[in-house]
């Protein structure tokens, strides 16, 4: 895990924080993807910044596997909002009265909460033991099945979505590995995808602490 006994001192990104970081940069790059056209200069600008959303939700994610007390009602929150959102998510990137690409694509929620199950299955091997080879089989079996699962439910980020999850839980206290691993999968959707990378400056600084939790 991160020294988060020296970031505490110096850094302000509470959990909350990083929450907000990430809403915000999601409402520019998904405001930019409906409303300005692709041809325009500052449409590259917009989705350049929102690239840095989806990577902190994935951090995210994996804190809150390593400190819920409760995984079952994790699991069950965001499956629920997954549901609530992919109405609002067809409307805003689709017309379903017009087409029916909307069945073809399910919000980022469907995807956090593929990875949040590959990682918490993935946690439970490794906490128990089980020998080396067996754990690799099984994390390999899990981590494949969730990004097929996350491919043909054609869930946003797609089993990209699912590895980066993977890979910030794998290589959570490691951050050249981490480094190296967010830009070999987000190379696959190329620029201005593979600036996800720069997430890891804000994640970072993240001091270990939950913030105002008043706030959900």
């Amino acid at each position: 895990m991160y020294d988060y006994k020296i970031l505490r001192k110096e850094s302000l990104m509470s959990g909350y924080t990083l929450k907000i970081i990430a809403i915000v940069t999601m409402l520019i790059d998904h405001m930019t993807a409906i409303l300005i056209s692709p041809n325009h200069s500052f449409y590259l600008i917009g989705r350049s910044v929102g690239r840095l959303a989806f990577p902190i939700f994935c951090f995210l994610i994996v804190e809150g596997l390593l400190h819920t007390r409760n995984i079952q009602k994790y699991m069950a929150r965001l499956f629920i909002f997954a549901l609530l959102s992919e109405l609002p998510f067809d409307f805003a990137f689709y017309n379903p009265r017009l087409n029916d690409n909307y069945k073809y694509h399910q919000n980022i929620y469907f995807t956090l909460f593929i990875g949040l199950i590959v990682i918490a299955l993935i946690h439970y091997i490794n906490k128990n033991n089980f020998n080396y080879w067996t754990r690799l089989v099984v994390n390999t079996m899990v981590l494949f099945l969730g990004c097929i699962l996350a491919y043909f439910l054609h869930t946003d980020y797609s089993y990209m979505g699912v590895l980066m999850i993977w890979a910030f839980y794998t290589f959570r206290a490691q951050l050249l590995p981490l480094t190296i691993a967010l830009l070999l999968i987000n190379a696959l959707y190329g620029f201005p995808q593979i600036l996800a990378v720069f997430s890891l400056l804000i994640t970072r600084r993240y001091n270990g602490e939950r913030g105002p939790h008043r706030n959900k």
